[in-house]
């Protein structure tokens, strides 16, 4: 009991992923219950998922969307500037960078290895288009400054331009601004091309039994987990961008459930941009709550007060889950009054909200009475 514990298959009907961190609150014969870091409980059986690890420590490319208050950060020889970078910004609160004297004899070549662009990150990249390989690059290490990944692009074009040495593109093609537009003009690979269209199937299936006010099959869930895996081998975290594309355009899953994929790939790509940038994500935010401020209120005056208390939770349990993400709390408390809130010191903006909700709620009752 207490142990921290690492998540290292994303299984849905427990709502973890792979790198889901929590805190073992009873371990038993029947099996193990945990507190995840966001509070929710889950209990499991070994059974049924044994894939979990000892959490206090992991490599970067596990703990890469992972958000802790302290981190320690091990320094190695084969490390970069990009996977220093994922390492010094996984916490909250403090960090703290650990060497070995027997890997680096002192501080400035500590510095320099850390500081070293990598250009080539595993064999495997040398098969790719260039472009493929920018775009992977950048999503594995989820480098947030399209301008380094424009570098890293200009590198590996360089080096691989050998014969056409003379070439010179015309000025048009230099206008690249970043991998995400890179990825939505250029062809999807076969690959990533089916495993959107196979995610698309099993979405599309399971909004059809919702349209019909039927239960989802256990077997349609499996699908759609399984279609989810399948999408985030192409490129991390592709599912979940996918998953937000459908549920902005639902259209979007038919259409690529009848293989027209290109609408859902460039979704995808814009989706994986809000992820990366905590100010487009408050975009979404302030967008989504004035929205529903709108709706809430016009069921108030049609006295539709069963809508408008639906619409009160959502927006409570929305406002609710901001701690989870403190890049878009700082993004938002800088936008407070397009959300009608004037905040107090020692306040968060996600309990500004919830309080903001709580009290239209009361002086709607107080005036029903």
């Amino acid at each position: 009991r207490g142990d921290r514990l690492m998540f290292l298959r994303n299984e849905r009907s427990l709502g973890v992923k792979n790198g889901t961190l929590g805190t073992i609150e009873q371990v038993s014969a029947e099996g193990m219950k945990v507190r995840l870091d966001s509070g929710a409980r889950v209990a499991f059986d070994a059974k049924d998922y044994a894939a979990v690890d000892h959490g206090y420590a992991a490599t970067f490319h596990k703990a890469q969307g992972v958000t802790v208050d302290r981190a320690h950060v091990l320094a190695t020889p084969g490390m970069d500037r990009h996977s220093a970078y994922v390492g010094m910004s996984r916490h909250r609160d403090d960090a703290q960078l650990h060497y070995g004297r027997d890997d680096f004899a002192d501080q400035r070549q500590l510095a320099r290895a850390l500081s070293r662009d990598q250009g080539k990150d595993m064999a495997g990249d040398y098969a790719r288009p260039e472009q493929d390989q920018a775009r992977a690059f950048a999503d594995r290490r989820e480098i947030r400054f399209p301008e380094l990944a424009r570098q890293v692009a200009e590198k590996v074009r360089d080096k691989a331009r050998g014969m056409f040495a003379g070439f010179r593109p015309k000025p048009t093609s230099e206008k690249t601004t970043s991998p995400e537009r890179i990825a939505a003009d250029r062809p999807l690979a076969p690959s990533q091309a089916h495993a959107i269209e196979r995610y698309g199937r099993a979405a599309a299936d399971i909004g059809r039994m919702r349209d019909k006010g039927l239960p989802v099959l256990p077997h349609q869930e499996s699908a759609l987990r399984q279609a989810g895996d399948a999408l985030d081998r192409t490129r991390p975290h592709a599912a979940r961008d996918l998953a937000s594309a459908f549920q902005r355009d639902p259209r979007l899953a038919h259409d690529a459930a009848e293989g027209n994929t290109g609408g859902a790939a460039r979704a995808m790509a814009e989706e994986a941009k809000v992820r990366a940038d905590p100010d487009l994500r408050a975009d979404r935010f302030v967008e989504s709550w004035q929205a529903m401020q709108r709706d809430r209120t016009a069921k108030e005056r049609s006295g539709d007060k069963e809508g408008a208390e639906r619409l009160r939770g959502r927006m409570e349990t929305l406002a609710g889950g901001l701690h989870r993400d403190p890049q878009l709390e700082s993004a938002l408390a800088k936008r407070a009054p397009e959300l009608a809130l004037k905040m107090e010191r020692g306040r968060t903006i996600g309990q500004e909200l919830t309080q903001s909700v709580s009290i239209g709620r009361e002086r709607n009752r107080g005036m029903s009475l």
